[in-house]
């Protein structure tokens, strides 16, 4: 009998019909996986198998605009979610009310919570606690969970270090350990697909999560950690580690899990039913094989590959931009875009301009950071590509390497190129009413706004971990960076790189803030507001964690 090994995940929810979504399952067996829902859709599928593990993506159709219904997966028939005596409420899909038809009511468009963060260490074993403190998205999910009035999100973005290839638990390392030899590289790291499954299984069986993942629908994006720390950080980078030899198992591995447990459910049916590869894997018995060559060859041409997305939710729209694999690495000619790729994000911010309220644009990494690091970066940069001489570049590498300084900054050109596409899409008659980045990576949040003359209101929106920490000296760096000494600081590296000053200025007006947090984002019409939540332990004589909001903003308010 076919079992659940992970899942269900609901991942794409239809805004523009309301009547169909997918649904993610890991089966132990191969088997055919179908969906039953409490209102009579559903759908069911065959699943397909990569490297000895057999997944499905399963279309449900027949749903009801503008409602909730409870759903069962099945393996074989054989009822196998919700388990037997949850505690947990039942997993449902919620669709949104068809816009047209809500127009034609008169009543106003559906609006759109949309909840989001990055960087989630897996939340230690039940009874032990881990380095990290409470888990933010394990403690959403409980509240979630013990209150049916509390208002979902619409959707969860998980922009980034879904899992940390190179950072791994106690447990996974012991695990590790007795499949091969921890001293022989590369060590206490994920080696290849095997052990990336671990990985995913160890985040995501967490009954919170698992639960919470079940009945709202996640968008996600990979950052460094989903591959490695510094993944893709420049030319002399790869080309160390392409030399290493256990490179491109891990390379190909981190890609072709990614595809799996994460992209494929990004995609729409539409994309889907159009998307060469997953036809291929389905239409084999093992897809291993084509999945591996596919991301061979998108380690080898990234831009034969685009991991990139775009969701409409009624007037809201999103661009989900890959950071990391479309970036070029020649020191001549350095982008966080390749070509192929910015024009993709222009043609998307610009489609249909005028008929979206918000535009949404996730960026793991973020556009605006604190001043001093932005100038740290630029300067880098400078040194890197020769401004001051070979010996410069070479402590430029290193510096870049040791400090992280591969922000959307440390791409002068891709920085001025999407700002000035922001001012663009923000300014005339036709601009929405907000144009927000959401981003993670930097571990902790804040708040910054651009001084740009643009009709829209524009935010950088950073929320990072979820589930993680930091050094008290980096958080010492983080407040220094926003601060007047720094910026006077920053004065300084662009004196010595020659790289005058930023194109745009921009000024925090929230933050910073540390610790385990999620940012929530509500839009409606064309008014936005925005809440931050963080994680802290129970009060005393208080079992598990609480959330705390520490900020409650209206984004859209006149200042």
């Amino acid at each position: 009998m076919a079992g659940l090994r992970l899942g269900p995940l609901l991942r794409y929810v239809d805004w523009d019909t309301g009547g169909s979504a997918t649904i993610w399952v890991e089966a132990d067996r191969p088997c055919t996986a179908e969906v039953r829902c409490a209102d009579g859709a559903g759908g069911s599928v065959r699943t397909f198998q990569i490297a000895g593990h057999h997944y499905a993506l399963v279309p449900v159709t027949g749903l009801t605009p503008g409602s909730t219904t409870a759903y069962e997966m099945l393996l074989d028939g054989v009822r196998v979610w919700p388990p037997a005596g949850t505690a947990f409420p039942p997993s449902t899909i919620t669709t949104p009310a068809v816009t047209s038809a809500v127009s034609a009511s008169g009543r106003p468009a559906p609006g759109l919570r949309v909840a989001f963060g990055s960087c989630r260490q897996a939340a230690p074993p039940a009874g032990r606690r881990g380095p990290h403190g409470p888990d933010a998205l394990d403690t959403l999910a409980a509240r979630l969970a013990a209150d049916p009035d509390e208002v979902r999100p619409d959707v969860l973005l998980l922009l980034g270090d879904q899992v940390y290839a190179d950072q791994l638990s106690r447990e996974t390392r012991r695990w590790l350990a007795a499949r091969r030899d921890l001293r022989e590289a590369p060590g206490a790291q994920v080696a290849d697909y095997e052990e990336y499954t671990r990985l995913y299984y160890e985040s995501w069986l967490d009954p919170e999560i698992r639960w919470l993942l079940s009945t709202v629908p996640s968008l996600q994006i990979f950052d460094d950690h989903d591959v490695v720390d510094d993944w893709n950080t420049s030319a002399a980078w790869l080309a160390g580690m392409r030399a290493a030899p256990w490179w491109q198992e891990r390379v190909l591995s981190g890609l072709m899990s990614y595809w799996v447990y994460q992209h494929l459910g990004n995609l729409s049916p539409a994309e889907l039913a159009a998307d060469a590869l997953y036809a291929a894997v389905r239409g084999t018995p093992d897809g291993t094989d084509a999945l591996r060559a596919f991301a061979a060859s998108a380690d080898a041409d990234p831009g034969s590959v685009r991991w990139s997305y775009r969701r409409d939710f009624g007037r809201s729209r999103l661009l989900m931009v890959d950071t990391r694999a479309a970036r070029v690495l020649a020191e001549d000619g350095r982008a966080m875009l390749d070509p192929a790729e910015q024009e993709w994000v222009r043609e998307n911010a610009l489609s249909g301009h005028g008929s979206y309220d918000h535009l949404l644009i996730g960026s793991s990494l973020p556009w605006l950071m604190p001043p001093l690091i932005h100038d740290a970066e630029v300067w880098n940069a400078a040194l890197c590509r020769g401004e001051r001489g070979p010996r410069w570049a070479r402590i430029g590498e290193d510096l870049r390497r040791r400090s992280d300084l591969e922000h959307w900054a440390a791409f002068p050109a891709s920085f001025e190129a999407l700002s000035d596409l922001i001012e663009e899409v923000g300014t005339g008659p036709r601009a929405p009413a907000t144009v927000c980045v959401l981003s993670g990576d930097v571990h902790h949040a804040y708040v910054a706004e651009p001084r740009i003359p643009s009709t829209a209101r524009v935010f950088q929106l950073t929320c990072s971990p979820v589930h993680n920490s930091i050094h008290t000296a980096v958080k010492w760096g983080f407040r220094l960076g926003w601060s007047r000494t720094g910026r006077w600081l920053g004065r300084g590296f662009s004196r010595h790189g020659r790289t005058g000053r930023p194109p745009l200025s921009w000024r925090r007006t929230g933050g910073p803030w540390f610790g385990n947090q999620l940012m929530t984002l509500a839009l409606a019409g064309r008014s936005a507001r925005l809440r931050l939540d963080q994680a802290r332990r129970g009060r005393k004589g208080e079992e598990g964690a609480r959330l705390v909001t520490v900020l409650d903003r209206e984004l859209t308010a006149a200042d």
